[in-house]
Order: C-alpha cells, then sequence, then structure tokens
C-alpha cells in the first residue's frame, strides 16, 4: 500500500517528484545517444544539485537569447515569428549538442503579438519602447502602487490587482477600472452581466481574450521546442517561478524608490504587507507545482544583494519571508533554485541554513571562493564566468576564467560551471564552446 503524502518524509516526496524526470519516463529519444546522454546528463545534475561528486562539472552555456542571433536572426524577429524562434533554438542545440549539460529553450521569450495585444505599460520591448535591435524586454519601473494605496492592497489584494492595479500596467485592461469591486457578486440577478454593458469593459475583455488565445498558440509552439530538447537528449526542469515576497513588492508594487522609502517611513506596514504577500503567494506556488507534477521552484533575487540594501534590512526586511518560503518548499519535497543578481558577499552566512542537497545557488558577481567556503557543503553553488569576458573576450580568456573557477569550486562536488549572467552579445561562438573543454580538462573527478 502506497504511503500518504502526509507521512512521508521530504526526501520521499522529493523522490515520487522526480521519479520520472530521472527515468526519462514517456520520452521518445530520436536516437540511442540522446538516450544515453539524457541519463548521464540527469545523473551528473541530481549527484550535483545534492551536493555530490559527478563523474565530472555539469556545464551550463549562458546563451540567454544568443540562439537567436547564431542563427541570423534578432531577438524582435523570434519574438513574432514562431517558425523562426524554433528554428533558431534547434540549430543552436544541435551545433552545441555535446557542449553544454542543460539547454535552456526559449520559454522565457514572450510572444511579441501578445505583448502588442496587452499594450504593457510595465514593459518595454523591441519596436515598443525599444529599438528594433535590442536584445531582451525590459521591465518598466514605477510606483504603480501609491504609497497611500498599502491599505487599500491589504484589505482586498484581489479586488485591487483586478480594478487599480491591472488597468495601471496594461493598456488592454484600462476599461476594468469601471468594472465595480469583486465582493459585490453575491448571487443577484444578473449582478454579473451588469457590468458588461459597459463598452469600455466589454472591449477589455475581448482584447483580453484575443490575448488569450495568441498565447494558446504561443504556448504550443514552445511546448513543440521543448519536447524536441528532451528528446535530443537535454533533461527539462518541470517547476514554477517563485519571487520572493519583498521582491512582490518592491518590483511589481512600489518600486525600487518606493519600497526604499517605505523602508524608513513605513517599516511595520511594508513588513505587514510582505506576511500578507506569504501567506497569499506560497500555497498557490506550491499548489500550481502539484497540477503540473514539478519538483522545483526557481527565483530570480532582485533586491536583496549588498548594494540595494544595508545587512540589518536584509535581516529584517528580506531574508525572513524568503527563507520560510524555501523552508515551506523544502517541506513538501520541493528544490529550490535561486539566482543571486548582484553580489551577496555579506549574505553568505546567511544563505546556506538548509538541509544539505535541497537548495542550488546561482552567482552573478559574488565571490566564488568565498560561496564555496561558506555555503558549499550545503548548497550546490553555481556561476560566475564574467558576461564581458565571454562577450567581449577571447576563447582563451574564457577558458582561464573557467579554470579558475573549477580549481576553486569543483572540489567535494556541488558545483556547476556556469556563466553569471546571460551573454547573448557574444561575439565569438567558440567562447561558449571552450566551457565543455575546461569541464573536461579540469573538472572531471
Amino acid at each position: 500500500m502506497e504511503k500518504e503524502w502526509s507521512a512521508m518524509t521530504k526526501e520521499e516526496k522529493r523522490d515520487k517528484r522526480m521519479k520520472d524526470y530521472i527515468e526519462g519516463t514517456d520520452i521518445k529519444f530520436r536516437d540511442a545517444k540522446a538516450e544515453k546522454l539524457y541519463h548521464e546528463r540527469v545523473n551528473r545534475m541530481v549527484k550535483v544539485a545534492r551536493c555530490e561528486k559527478p563523474d565530472r562539472v555539469p556545464v551550463s552555456i549562458p546563451a540567454g537569447h544568443y540562439p537567436a542571433y547564431y542563427a541570423g536572426y534578432n531577438f524582435k524577429t523570434v519574438m513574432y515569428d514562431a517558425d523562426k524562434l524554433k528554428a533558431s533554438w534547434r540549430k543552436f542545440m544541435n551545433d552545441f549538442y555535446e557542449d553544454m549539460d542543460s539547454f535552456m529553450g526559449p520559454a522565457f521569450v514572450f510572444s511579441g503579438r501578445v505583448m502588442d495585444i496587452c499594450d504593457f505599460k510595465n514593459y518595454s520591448w523591441p519596436g515598443h519602447g525599444l529599438g528594433d535591435n535590442v536584445n531582451t524586454h525590459q521591465y518598466v519601473e514605477a510606483q504603480y502602487m501609491k504609497e497611500s494605496e498599502y491599505g487599500q492592497f491589504m484589505k482586498d489584494p484581489s479586488d485591487f490587482a483586478f480594478r487599480v492595479l491591472t488597468p495601471r500596467t496594461m493598456g488592454a485592461a484600462e476599461g476594468l477600472k469601471y468594472f465595480p469591486p469583486l465582493t459585490s457578486f453575491m448571487a443577484t440577478p444578473l449582478v454579473m452581466v451588469y457590468p458588461f454593458a459597459r463598452k469600455e469593459i466589454r472591449e477589455s475583455f475581448q482584447k483580453l481574450i484575443n490575448a488569450g488565445e495568441a498565447m494558446e498558440q504561443w504556448q504550443q509552439e514552445l511546448a513543440e521546442s521543448s519536447k524536441e530538447s528532451m528528446e535530443a537528449g537535454f533533461p527539462a526542469g518541470r517547476g514554477g517561478m517563485g519571487i520572493a515576497p519583498f521582491d512582490v513588492i518592491g518590483d511589481f508594487l512600489r518600486g525600487t524608490q518606493g519600497v526604499a522609502i517605505d523602508m524608513f517611513r513605513r517599516p511595520q506596514q511594508l513588513l505587514e504587507c510582505i506576511d500578507m504577500v506569504y501567506d497569499i503567494i506560497v500555497p498557490r506556488a506550491i499548489q500550481q507545482i502539484n497540477e503540473i507534477g514539478g519538483w522545483s521552484m526557481g527565483f530570480p533575487l532582485h533586491r536583496g544583494d549588498d548594494a540595494f540594501m544595508s545587512r540589518a534590512q536584509f535581516e529584517k526586511f528580506y531574508w525572513p519571508s524568503l527563507k520560510k518560503y524555501i523552508d515551506a518548499l523544502i517541506n513538501e519535497g520541493i528544490e529550490v533554485s535561486l539566482f543571486a543578481e548582484g553580489k551577496y558577499n555579506e549574505r553568505l552566512d546567511y544563505i546556506g541554513d538548509f538541509p544539505k542537497g535541497w537548495v542550488s545557488w546561482a552567482f552573478d558577481q559574488t565571490d566564488m571562493a568565498n560561496a564555496k567556503k561558506a555555503i558549499g557543503d550545503k548548497c550546490h553553488i553555481s556561476g560566475n564566468v564574467p558576461s564581458s569576458v565571454i562577450i567581449t573576450g577571447t576563447p582563451e580568456q574564457v577558458k582561464d576564467n573557467c579554470k579558475r573557477l573549477l580549481e576553486t569550486c569543483a572540489p567535494g562536488g556541488g558545483y556547476t560551471l556556469a556563466g553569471g549572467a546571460a551573454a547573448t552579445d557574444v561575439k565569438n561562438p567558440r567562447n561558449l564552446k571552450v566551457f565543455m573543454e575546461a569541464a573536461i580538462e579540469y573538472g572531471t573527478y
């Protein structure tokens, strides 16, 4: 008789979640070589994530949106043309087939058509606020929630998000500001119909329906690309994207300036809001991972680095809710990966306080020798060949950086060779190929 979920240990939950991923269940590999490489890569990545020694250090190439340029296109083109998007990532995958252990498909390339229909105010993208040749989309920071609106947001966050925040950040949803409070829908006859007597509301909903149809089509194209990479022998993680509770407020509501001021002017209200956000997003995140049969959660950390806030502020505002979030995921058998953007040199004595082999840290500018010493016995670490070297340097310079990192971080296992950040502008494709050469030469156990 199968053990009840609630009676399982976190390790048993993780094993159950990851079973199909490790075994490659239901993947129709394109050939015997792909199947062999898949199992080698999975075994390597599972071991390193659990702070063990695999056969060699895994390699994660920091390609970003480079596949589009490698194939002769640009980022704008692949945002609007799914066939060229898939062809670009397919070409890169095949040409770098044995030069990487993991392959990041185009999942983070947003659909230009969806973006156009939605008319986002909080994003710019090529041809819409950015030049046609810009190689990424850009978040437009602003105080989308005013300082005086904390109370309104905390009283009814769903209503505030639907009727206030969304119309401010999405042109297509401007009509939602005329929608009545969601709490007014209490089964009164026709109550759900009356708002749609207003033209602006009908127009907004129609635009959102059009965007949803375009999104469905785009997701089908992305799924096709993901399936192709798995059949070629590249393991694909399955999970969700998490946001630190403080970052929810700092990124999407108050902006950098606003949340920085709030830490001084209204610290108690900010802390209460962080707790409320935690209570909302954490159960929802676990539910979503359960629904897709996932086993991991990734976090890009935007506001916790040394430059943004002091150590005392990190202790008070940032780390407690994030630590609690990570612990909640681990207890459900979910592995956690965090990208520490910026420098975390002053955070290293905090961020390793987890059971061994459950948390991975990808570092951007953090001192890797100190990171290895401080948390390398408990947490998997990766990084951080500088993007500047990958983009403008020679293959010899890139390989030399890789060598130094391998000599520092590879001993004992638990390390993945990777870039500090994406290197979409790389001038010489060979700068990416030398990662694997270095791993084989200097990172074999």
